[in-house]
């Protein structure tokens, strides 16, 4: 582990001194080279094993890593297509952040102990604003400065959950098996606050209720090639973060309430996500609130606990899969108009059929249309409320759903066949065929997920949430 982030770090320390593009390039390829040789040739050979005392390559840390090395490899060569216009400083300084996003992300999905992690949670916010601020615009520049002081102060907000956790645990130590063992005498109270405290710390990069609208405004500023990593790495890294914190929670006598806490706090992201879907007039925002719809069921999943969880973790790697490859194709769609508005964009099947038909593929999949992956995780949601007795929470998941699709039908189908009166001209007709190719295969690869869900990924889910 500390050897991979040696060599990252190194890479980066090249890049901040390339003199051209070209080396810049050569140097950031080689970084994702790394990465995906770290992911092929390390990590499978090391589950179970623990390094340096505060890391271990467990099987959730090993999925999300893997997720990360795909998607980050693609928003790499995106990038390239992407920024051809860019100064050298500004293509330095992009490349550098979007490396040292994956490298704290990287720490936080194998890190075994809830301050590490907070630690690597915390750099993820600098290196994400350095994206953010890549325009230099005023709205760039806003938007970075919200980024930085609400997840500055989320993150403060968790760091509080995890003092009051340390007064349960034995000689200070603050690994999550050993509060995991110690929490079932800790005080009640405490550990309510505690945890809540984590929740909404964390929320800000979960992208859910209620610090849910940062990464929103992160992603409608940054680069789209940018927000494909945000909108699944950055999302993730808080989802794995709250999931061992969750699994602590399981052993704790305030687990049946720390579970109503999250359904409430899911709810009230799908009901957010729905009435923005509608509301905004952006597509980079709107593929934003639909990641707050997706992860807002993911925590509710949580909340209902059996079969429920393995569905959050499934939705979860679905949601990254599917996500990145629509950020993707938003990136055509912004190269070709010049803009994301929508009411200034329409007819791209007319443009670019290929990227056209990878947007409507992606639609149905975040819609959880069969043979979408998000159909077998919402049903087990669905079927765990029905089995706990919960008719309310069943009749409130479907409303807001059928409100959420509505919005998001709506949208996708416009920009696919609707002609737009009075549209913005096209200042390019710069099409990436491999690229709009790369976005489509991720988004089909979570279709098959949908059809056949690989034995050995099942296997590797059970494995992770038996606790």
């Amino acid at each position: 582990m500390f050897i991979f982030l040696l060599i990252s770090l190194a890479i980066v320390g090249f890049v901040a001194l390339a003199a051209q593009h070209r080396t810049v390039r050569i140097f950031a390829a080689f970084y994702y080279l790394v990465q995906a040789g770290f992911a092929v040739a390390v990590i499978p050979f090391r589950i179970g094993e623990v390094e340096s005392q505060f890391f271990t390559f467990d099987l959730l840390g090993a999925i999300f890593f893997v997720l990360m090395t795909v998607i980050s490899a693609v928003a790499f060569v995106q990038s390239n297509f992407y920024l051809d216009r860019e100064t050298l400083r500004q293509f330095k300084l992009y490349n550098i952040s979007l490396m040292l996003l994956c490298v704290s992300a990287t720490g936080v999905y194998f890190a075994n102990n809830i301050a590490v992690t907070w630690i690597f949670l915390e750099a993820t916010t600098l290196c994400t604003a350095g994206l953010v601020y890549h325009r230099r615009n005023t709205r760039s520049l806003e938007a970075t400065w919200k980024y930085i002081f609400i997840c500055s102060l989320g993150i403060a907000v968790a760091y509080l959950g995890i003092l009051l956790l340390s007064t349960v645990t034995a000689g200070g130590e603050l690994s999550y098996a050993n509060l995991a063992r110690t929490v079932a005498s800790g005080n009640p109270l405490y550990l309510k606050i505690a945890f809540l405290f984590i929740l909404v710390g964390y929320s800000c990069k979960m992208e859910v209720f209620p610090l849910y609208t940062i990464g929103v405004d992160a992603n409608f500023a940054a680069p789209a090639p940018a927000s494909a990593v945000i909108s699944t790495v950055l999302v993730n890294a808080g989802f794995v973060s709250f999931f061992r914190v969750y699994r602590v929670a399981a052993a704790s006598p305030v687990y049946e309430w720390f579970s109503h806490v999250l359904i409430l706090a899911g709810l009230i992201s799908l009901l957010i996500a729905g009435v923005y879907l509608r509301r905004t007039n952006n597509y980079k925002r709107f593929l934003a609130y639909s990641t707050v719809e997706c992860m807002g069921l993911s925590v509710v999943g949580l909340g209902v606990g059996g079969i429920g969880i393995f569905a959050a973790l499934l939705q979860v790697i679905a949601h990254a899969l599917i996500k990145s490859g629509m950020f993707v194709q938003m990136a055509q769609v912004g190269k070709v108009y010049g803009t994301y508005r929508m009411n200034r964009i329409g007819g791209y099947i007319g443009v670019n059929r290929t990227g056209a038909v990878a947007l409507l593929l992606g639609g149905m999949s975040l819609l959880a249309f069969p043979p979408s992956v998000l159909f077998v995780s919402e049903m087990m949601i669905l079927r765990q409320v029905i089995e706990s007795g919960r008719w309310w929470l069943l009749v409130l998941l479907a409303l807001l759903l059928c409100f959420v699709m509505f919005s998001f039908c709506s949208r996708i189908l416009k920009l696919c066949y609707k002609p737009v009166g009075n549209p913005l001209p096209m200042p390019s007709l710069r099409i990436h065929l491999g690229l709009t190719w790369c976005g489509l295969l991720l988004i089909a690869g979570a279709s098959v997920l949908g059809i056949v869900q690989p034995p050995f990924l099942i296997k590797f889910i059970n494995a992770v949430i038996a606790f």
